[in-house]
C-alpha cells in the first residue's frame, strides 16, 4: 500500500516577489517527489503564489509590514521604526505554525526569510542568501541578529555555489561558523530555451513600494528614446493581465512564470533591480543585464557593485541612470552559470524520517 503525502509547509516572506519566486521550483520539485506542498505568505507574495498553484492549500501569515521610504538614505531608520510590529508579526506566527503543525499533520517546514517559521516537532529548512545582513554601521549586529535566528532550524538551505566564483561573495559566505549549512546552488524558476529574438530591451520591475513606482515613472520616459523593440514588465500583481502598445514599447501589467520565461528568452538585453533572485534567474538563462539597485536596500547596492568589480554587470544608481547607459552591457561578461543540477532528492531526504 502507497504510504500517504507528507505535508511541507511552504513560507516565504512577502517583500516584493523575490522570495515567493524563488520558492516555484522547490515547491514544484516537492509535487514531483511525492510531497504534498501547503504554502503561507502573505500580500503579493501569497496572491503570486495562488496564481502559481491554484489547485495548493494555501494559509495566511501576519505581515511584517516592512516598508520603503521615498528617499534610500532614510531606509533603515523606517525598517527600525518598523521593527516592532515585525516583531510582532514573528510571535504571531510562531504561534500559528505551532498549531499547524499539529492540525495539517505537516512533516517539514521550508522558511524563506520568516523568522518564526519553524518547529522543534519537525525537521525545519530556513533559505536565506544573506547570512551576513548589511545595514551600514549596523552590520555586525543585523549579522549576528539574523544567525541568531539561522540556529534555531535543522538546516539552512543557501542559494549558491560555495566556491569561487559565487553570487553572493560576503552576503552568503561566513569565515568561521557552526551553523548547518548547506550550498544547494541558484535557485530559478525559469529555463533556458533557444527562441529567436523577438525584443532588443526587457524592462522588469519589482520590489515593494513606493520604488518600484518611482522606477516605473522615471523608466516610462527613458525607453521613449531607445532604438529598439522594448517589453515592459510593470511587476503589479492585478487581477488581470494588461497589455498595452506605445510607440517601440508593450508594456504588462505582470507575467506568469510561463510568460515570464518566454519573453527573458526572447530578449536580448534585461534592465532590472540587481535584487538576488533576479540575478539567479539571469545566470540561469545566460542573459546580459543592466542593473538600478533600489535606493538604500545595502544588499542590492552591494550586489551591483560587487558585479560591476568583477566586470560582469554594470549598474547606475536610480537618479543617475540614463538610457545610453545600455550601450556598457556588452562591455561585461555576464553572471557566472550554474554547471551543476540541484539534487532534490538528497535535499528532500531531510523529510524522510517518520
Amino acid at each position: 500500500m502507497e504510504s500517504p503525502k507528507k505535508n511541507i509547509l511552504v513560507a516565504p516572506l512577502n517583500w516584493g516577489l523575490g522570495h515567493a519566486t524563488r520558492c516555484i521550483p522547490i515547491v514544484r520539485e516537492l509535487e514531483k517527489n511525492g510531497y504534498f506542498p501547503i504554502l503561507a505568505s502573505d500580500g503579493v507574495a501569497l496572491k503570486m503564489l495562488q496564481k502559481e498553484f491554484p489547485h495548493l492549500l494555501t494559509l495566511e501569515l501576519p505581515s511584517y509590514n516592512i516598508e520603503y521610504a521615498k528617499k534610500g538614505e532614510d531606509f533603515k531608520w523606517k525598517l527600525i521604526k518598523n521593527s516592532p510590529k515585525m516583531i510582532e508579526a514573528i510571535f504571531q506566527e510562531k504561534k500559528m505554525v505551532k498549531q499547524w503543525v499539529i492540525d495539517f499533520k505537516l512533516h517539514g517546514i521550508i522558511s524563506d526569510n520568516r523568522l518564526g517559521v519553524y518547529s522543534k516537532k519537525v525537521p525545519s529548512v530556513f533559505i536565506t542568501h544573506q547570512l551576513n545582513v548589511l545595514s551600514g554601521k549596523t552590520t555586525w549586529i543585523s549579522s549576528k541578529l539574523h544567525q541568531h535566528f539561522i540556529k534555531k532550524y535543522t538546516e539552512c538551505w543557501v542559494p549558491d555555489f560555495i566556491e569561487i566564483p559565487n553570487l553572493t561573495g560576503k552576503l552568503g559566505h561566513l569565515k568561521n561558523t557552526n551553523l548547518n549549512l548547506n550550498y544547494i546552488g541558484p535557485l530559478s524558476r525559469l529555463e533556458k530555451k533557444e527562441l529567436p529574438i523577438k525584443y532588443d530591451l526587457m524592462v522588469l520591475l519589482s520590489g515593494p513600494e513606493p520604488q518600484r513606482t518611482l522606477l516605473e515613472q522615471k523608466l516610462k520616459n527613458d525607453v521613449k528614446l531607445f532604438q529598439g523593440k522594448v517589453v515592459f514588465i510593470k511587476g503589479i500583481l492585478e487581477e488581470k493581465q494588461k497589455m498595452e502598445q506605445f510607440e517601440n514599447c508593450t508594456y504588462y501589467n505582470f507575467m506568469t512564470s510561463a510568460e515570464l520565461e518566454q519573453t527573458f528568452n526572447e530578449s536580448e538585453k534585461i534592465l532590472c533591480r540587481s535584487g538576488y533572485t533576479t540575478v539567479m534567474d539571469l545566470a540561469k538563462l545566460h542573459k546580459k543585464a543592466f542593473f538600478i539597485p533600489t535606493p538604500g536596500q545595502f544588499e542590492q547596492e552591494y550586489l551591483a557593485k560587487k558585479y560591476r568589480k568583477d566586470g560582469l554587470v554594470p549598474f547606475a544608481n536610480q537618479d543617475d541612470f540614463k538610457i545610453e547607459n545600455l550601450y556598457e552591457i556588452p562591455l561585461y561578461k555576464g553572471l557566472p552559470q550554474s554547471k551543476n543540477e540541484i539534487d532534490w532528492k538528497q535535499l528532500f531526504l531531510l523529510f524522510k524520517s517518520e
